[in-house]
């Protein structure tokens, strides 16, 4: 397992639990989905993501009040793994409820690899990804969701204009709110 990964996991443990803080979070993924937003990387396994997500910015009102939050994500195949934050938003105030976020993720994927086969650069093109991400959830309780979500890593081709693989993630993760 690489350095990384286990920062990201034991920072991600190690959070404090504070009266500003919403919510715990954690999910389970497919690596590598393929999707019309990413090509071939050679990449699989799956993920083990852990985050925190803190109380939305009442003073960003006009932008809808975004929650404040950090992720981590290790690869248990030894891949991509990835670490990082952003703003994330909740739309729905009844059971079913979409969570739209974009943050940024430091990642441990190679800086160099080629695939020969379809002769094409692999590897993520940046060491620093845009991490859109989305997810269609349901209070279950007060303080427990589920959701379904879909993860994106990629630079969105700003540093190489002909290359971005970019990497998709699909699974299921579960919040629970912090009083």
């Amino acid at each position: 397992m690489s350095r990384l990964a286990l920062l990201v996991l034991s920072s991600t443990a190690a959070l404090p639990v504070t009266a500003h803080a919403q919510e715990v979070f954690a999910g389970a993924y497919v690596h590598a989905v393929d999707t019309p937003l990413t090509f071939y990387t050679g990449e699989s396994g799956a993920d083990i993501a852990a985050g925190y997500r803190f109380a939305p910015i009442e003073s960003l009102g006009a932008i809808g009040k975004p929650a404040p939050y950090l992720i981590g994500s290790v690869n248990t195949a030894g891949d991509t793994s990835f670490a990082g934050g952003g703003l994330s938003w909740t739309i729905g105030k009844r059971r079913v409820y979409l969570r739209p976020a974009v943050g940024l993720v430091v990642h441990d994927g190679p800086s160099s690899r080629f695939d020969p086969v379809r002769g094409r650069e692999t590897d993520l093109g940046s060491r620093v990804l845009f991490e859109p991400e989305i997810g269609l959830g349901y209070r279950v309780t007060e303080r427990l969701a589920v959701e379904a979500s879909w993860m994106h890593i990629s630079h969105a081709r700003l540093f190489n204009s002909k290359q971005n693989p970019g990497i998709d993630m699909m699974g299921v993760r579960l919040g629970w709110k912090i009083k």
